[in-house]
C-alpha cells in the first residue's frame, strides 16, 4: 500500500494526489485535513485541523521543523491518526506533498518517503532534513528549468513536468469574442478587487471572467463577471483567449493542460515559491510573465502580447504524462519494499 499525505492549503495538493492515485496499480490511502476528493477510490483519512492559535508556543521547535506548536491537541491527534496507520506495516511507501514533519514521522517508522518537491529557496534547516531523507524527490516541473539544488538532491529527482487533473482532456468549444479568464486560487492574493476592476476598465474590448475568491462589493464593470468558485473550470479555461493567473503550481498545470496563452503574475509565498516558478517560465519563454500587477494602461498591450505569444509552449512545461510517471515511480518503490 502507498500512503499519501496532501497539504490542505490550496486545492492543488489534493488535485495532484487524486491524479497520481488514479494511475497507480498499488492501493493508495490518503491523509489530509481536506475532505476526500471526488473520484478517490481508496481509503481516505481526514485529519483534525492543526491551525495554530495566538497562545501557541515554540511552533518550529527551535528552528528544526516548520509546524509543531507545543501542546496543540490538533497536532497531537493528527499525528496519532497517521501513526496508527503507519504502525500497521501495510504502507510500503509514504508520499508527502508538503510537510517536513510527516516526512520525518514516516521515516522514523522505517518507511521510505517520496517528497513532492516545491520550487523556491529550500535551503532552510527543515527542508534540508526532509529532502535529504527522501528516497525520491518528485519535481512537478520540467528537467530544463533552472535549479540551484545540491547534486545530492538532483541525483534522486524525477522531473515530472506539471501535472493536472485535466491532462489528456480534449478542449471544450471556444466562446466568441475576446475573453480573459482571471484564475485565482485559495492560497491568498496580493491584489485587490479594485485592481482587477481597473484592468477590466482599461480593456473594454475584452470580457473578463474571474474565478476564485469572490469579494463582497466586487468592482462593477460591464465587461467583468465574477463567478466565485465553479465546478466546470475546464470549459472556461478552454474558452479563454488569454488567462491571467498567479504562479501557483496547480493553476499553471491547469493552464498548461489547456495550452492557453497566459499572463503569469507571481504572488508572495514562503520561500519565494511563486517567484521562482515565474522565473523558470520567463527563462523558458513559455508564457508572458510580469513581476507585479500591471498598471491599468499597461493591460491592453499585455493581453495582445500574450495572445500573440500563444499557448503551444506549455507542452514543454507539461507533457501530459506527469501523473502516469509519478505513479510508476511509486509502484516500483512499493514493489521493492514489500
Amino acid at each position: 500500500m502507498i500512503g499519501y499525505y496532501a497539504h490542505h492549503l490550496g486545492a492543488g495538493h489534493i488535485h495532484r494526489a487524486a491524479a497520481i492515485a488514479a494511475e497507480t496499480k498499488t492501493p493508495v490511502i490518503g491523509f489530509s485535513t481536506k475532505p476526500e476528493p471526488t473520484g478517490w477510490t481508496g481509503r481516505w483519512i481526514q485529519l483534525p485541523d492543526d491551525a495554530v492559535d495566538s497562545v501557541a508556543t515554540d511552533i518550529t521547535a527551535g528552528g528544526t521543523l516548520h509546524w509543531v506548536p507545543r501542546g496543540h491537541a490538533g497536532l497531537r491527534d493528527r499525528m496519532g491518526l497517521i501513526g496508527k496507520e503507519l504502525a500497521k506495516g501495510e504502507i510500503r511507501v509514504m508520499v508527502v506533498d508538503v510537510s517536513v514533519e510527516v516526512s520525518v514521522f514516516a521515516r522514523l517508522h522505517g518507511i521510505p518517503v517520496v517528497v513532492i518537491a516545491q520550487p523556491g529557496d529550500r535551503d532552510d534547516r527543515p527542508h534540508r532534513l526532509a529532502y535529504d531523507l527522501a528516497e525520491r524527490l518528485l519535481a512537478p516541473w520540467p528537467h530544463f528549468a533552472a535549479s540551484t539544488w545540491p547534486q545530492r538532491w538532483l541525483d534522486k529527482t524525477v522531473h515530472l513536468g506539471a501535472l493536472s487533473r485535466f491532462d489528456g482532456q480534449p478542449p471544450a468549444a471556444p466562446e466568441p469574442g475576446r475573453r480573459v479568464l482571471a484564475l485565482w486560487g485559495s492560497g491568498g492574493l496580493d491584489i485587490s478587487v479594485e485592481d482587477i476592476g481597473a484592468a477590466a476598465a482599461a480593456t473594454a474590448e475584452w470580457h473578463w471572467d474571474v474565478l476564485g475568491p469572490l469579494a463582497p462589493g466586487a468592482a462593477d464593470q460591464p465587461n467583468l463577471t465574477w463567478h466565485g468558485w465553479v465546478d466546470d473550470v475546464w470549459s472556461r479555461l478552454s474558452a479563454a483567449d488569454v488567462v491571467v493567473t498567479h504562479a501557483g503550481q496547480n493553476a499553471l498545470a491547469e493552464v498548461a493542460a489547456a495550452r492557453r496563452p497566459a499572463v503569469v503574475i507571481p504572488q508572495e509565498r514562503p520561500h519565494d515559491e511563486q517567484h521562482a516558478t515565474a522565473a523558470m517560465l520567463h527563462q523558458a519563454d513559455i508564457a508572458v510573465v510580469t513581476s507585479d500587477w500591471p498598471e491599468p494602461e499597461q493591460w491592453p498591450r499585455l493581453l495582445e502580447r500574450a495572445k500573440m505569444h500563444g499557448g503551444t509552449e506549455w507542452s514543454r512545461w507539461s507533457p501530459g504524462d506527469g501523473a502516469v510517471r509519478a505513479a510508476s515511480v511509486l509502484d516500483d518503490l512499493a514493489d521493492a519494499h514489500r
